[in-house]
């Protein structure tokens, strides 16, 4: 399987994985959606990046700068609900760059 590939698909897992707490709390599909496309997005860029570090750090560095425009409109109106995102952000971030770069090789 291609990299990008492979990134593409563990991009879909963590986005299934991190709006499976969102449907149980009920939120819209529009966020349910925006949470699955970012880390599509997340997956995709981590395996086309070049950067020379650790496959952990390089899923926590990218998929928190993808996160980081959705995290000031959210953050605007709802600053507490930050820090579940970020959690989910740095645990899936570092899952998706671990996962990557382990199948990758």
């Amino acid at each position: 399987m291609k990299k990008y590939k492979l990134g593409i698909f563990l991009g879909i897992v963590a986005g299934i994985i991190d709006i499976l707490p969102m449907i149980a709390q009920k939120l819209t599909w529009d966020a349910n959606l925006s949470a699955l496309s970012l880390w599509v997005v997340c997956g995709f860029l981590i395996s086309s990046s070049n950067l020379k570090i650790n496959g952990i750090l390089k899923g926590v560095v990218i998929s928190t700068l993808v996160l980081l425009p959705t995290a000031f409109l959210v953050g605007w109106k709802q600053p507490s609900a930050l820090i579940p995102i970020m959690a989910m952000t740095l645990l899936l971030g570092s899952g998706l760059g671990f996962f990557i770069d382990k199948f990758s090789r």
